[in-house]
């Protein structure tokens, strides 16, 4: 169910039966109550991606229903920002009377900030030319006119055409300094900002007194690593995807931080390097020996953390994780609970109205 169906109380009781799932699965590892961090019940979502259905003359925006496959006419969506919500009507009146914009077009995918700035991805079944630049350009120029800072990108096959850059940047508050992060189209965001911020600054809370230095695996855009710096001396943070290395050094420029260098390998590339197993050229210059890690933060896939990088997050006393996925996370305890014990816990409702939800947990070496 999307907002717009659900009764005023049912948040509530759909957050609350989280928290007691969350409960019965940490059970076994003897974790303290969660602390528990709820999502605005409307305009939560930063990114949106619609269908769009021609109908004759018309064309709308749709979805599909999960269960039934049945198509949904969307004309709007309470779950998304509320710039989506403005952006939806006007996209779709640019490109309705444009018949180069509106030619197999696929799909709109629609990416926000809580700083107003938005990147609009318009996907066709056929190639772009210019006279489809001309015109996307001209739409641009029109939304811009009435106040949107808005971006423009064409995808088809092979073909990805950006008439001014694929980013937008945003402005985060977090534990009293405004922190930014660019967040480049098509690459992980995290999709819920208030939900973020809350996250960002129990993970500051949970590590508030820290020595030495912070490993982090998983960083993306260095969305926790930067938020993070100011509690560590220094931060070594790992990411595979270009797009999300490039961004994280831009953030680490634009936020001033002096602290963090950024790796780009993957995490089991990482624990190879680690245990000497392989040399990487990408390692040049950088001295492994030199960082006095007393701290990991993991913030893996669905999947959960592999068998060697698990064992590798054991060899370090404090232990941060978020999870997207309770269960692998619960499967990645069984391990971990071994030598280390639990200190924190948190529900991090980052999907309401969804059987899906987020989570932490401090890990500390037992004694």
């Amino acid at each position: 169910m999307t907002p717009e169906h659900l009764p005023t109380g049912q948040y509530d009781e759909q957050l609350a039966e989280k928290v007691q799932r969350l409960q019965t699965m940490m059970a076994p590892f003897s974790a303290p109550a969660p602390e528990v961090f709820r999502s605005p019940v409307r305009h939560y979502r930063m990114r949106a991606e619609f269908r769009i259905w021609h109908d004759d003359d018309d064309l709308y925006h749709i979805m599909f229903d999960q269960q039934t496959k049945q198509r949904i006419r969307v004309d709007s969506f309470p779950a998304a920002s509320e710039l989506v919500n403005t952006l939806m009507p006007a996209m779709l009146n640019g490109i309705r009377p444009n018949q180069v914009l509106r030619h197999k077009l696929f799909q709109l995918d629609y990416l926000t900030t809580l700083s107003g700035q938005a990147v609009v991805t318009l996907i066709y079944h056929r190639q772009l030319d210019d006279e489809w630049r001309e015109q996307a350009t001209a739409l641009r120029d029109t939304l811009r006119a009435r106040g949107f800072d808005v971006q423009f990108i064409g995808r088809a096959t092979k073909t990805k055409i950006e008439l001014d850059r694929d980013y937008v940047d945003e402005c985060l508050p977090v534990a009293g300094k405004q922190m930014i992060y660019r967040q480049v189209e098509n690459s992980f965001t995290q999709p819920n900002a208030q939900v973020n911020i809350h996250m960002l600054e129990w993970a500051l809370d949970a590590t508030r007194g820290s020595r030495g230095d912070l490993l982090e695996l998983y960083c993306g855009n260095g969305n926790f690593s930067l938020a993070l710096a100011r509690n560590f001396n220094q931060v070594l943070a790992t990411e595979i995807a270009k797009p999300s290395v490039a961004a994280a050094q831009f953030n680490i420029a634009a936020n001033q931080i002096d602290n963090v260098q950024i790796i780009r390998m993957s995490a089991e590339e990482f624990t190879q390097a680690m245990h000497g197993v392989r040399d990487f050229n990408r390692l040049q210059g950088i001295d492994l020996k030199s960082y006095q890690c007393e701290t990991i933060f993991v913030d893996p896939p669905r999947s959960g953390l592999d068998a060697e990088t698990l064992k590798m997050v054991q060899g370090y006393p404090r232990i941060l994780y978020i999870s997207c996925n309770p269960q692998t996370l619960c499967e990645n305890l069984e391990t971990l609970s071994q030598t280390h014990r639990v200190e924190r816990l948190a529900l991090f409702d980052q999907f309401p109205y969804t059987h899906h939800m987020e989570s932490g947990v401090l890990l500390v070496r037992k004694d």
